[in-house]
């Protein structure tokens, strides 16, 4: 194999961004406050990473912790904000009461990015039905990834979700990349990378000290090593 797997770093600040890039990383998720498993940064955040790397950001939509949108208007309008900030990807996802898709705030969120590509987020580890919310979004405007553990608990217990997604690509609903986050392990990635998967996502194992110290380039380079040796 020669094509190469995407691996996206959990940024949360310049000194992050720089150091994921300078370990190898394709792309960033920017976030703050990973004690509510990640929210929108601030403005001004973006702008700052923006300037200070060259690979692709892709910033979080998600004002509350928790899966449901809250208010989708500050949501929108946040979603606005930064498109102006010169922000060209984003993250997110929304679950009503039942688990399943808030489709409603989907759309009016996604009308905002007029286009821009997006992940759905990890609320797909907490739906009701994962094939129920997939086969929704079908056709979404700019949806190419589901980042996912195949389980709520991570990939440990997720892994025959992901395996079993992974063999339906390219059905209705499963077009889109699987980004595979959440308790992912070096030891994890052969066995996906022979299923097919080709996008991996990290944030606690790009920082040797825990999420109170930085992202480390060299982490993020052995990682960056270990996908290229198992795509070749």
């Amino acid at each position: 194999m020669s094509k190469r797997a995407v691996l996206e770093v959990i940024a949360l600040g310049v000194e992050d961004a720089v150091a994921a890039q300078a370990g190898g990383a394709d792309r960033l998720e920017l976030v703050t406050d990973m004690a509510a498993d990640g929210l929108t940064p601030p403005v001004e955040t973006v702008a700052g990473i923006r300037a200070a790397v060259g690979i692709d950001l892709r910033v979080m939509l998600r004002l509350a912790d928790g899966f449901a949108v809250g208010d989708v208007e500050r949501v929108a309008r946040t979603a606005r904000a930064m498109r102006g900030a010169g922000a060209e990807e984003f993250v997110l996802g929304f679950l009503d009461t039942d688990g399943g898709v808030d489709l409603a705030a989907v759309e009016r969120v996604v009308d905002e990015l007029d286009g821009c590509r997006w992940t759905f987020h990890r609320a797909i580890d907490r739906a009701a039905d994962r094939d129920a919310l997939r086969k929704q979004l079908d056709g979404m405007p700019g949806l190419d990834t589901y980042l996912t553990a195949g389980s709520a608990a991570g990939v440990d217990d997720g892994l025959p979700t992901l395996l079993a997604e992974a063999a339906r690509s390219g059905e209705p609903g499963y077009e889109q990349r699987i980004l595979v986050g959440g308790g992912l392990r070096l030891d994890h990635v052969p066995t996906l990378l022979a299923a097919g998967v080709d996008g991996f996502h990290i944030g606690g194992a790009a920082r040797p000290g825990g999420w109170d110290g930085p992202v480390s380039a060299e982490a993020v380079a052995e990682w960056r090593a270990a996908l290229d040796v198992g795509m070749r």
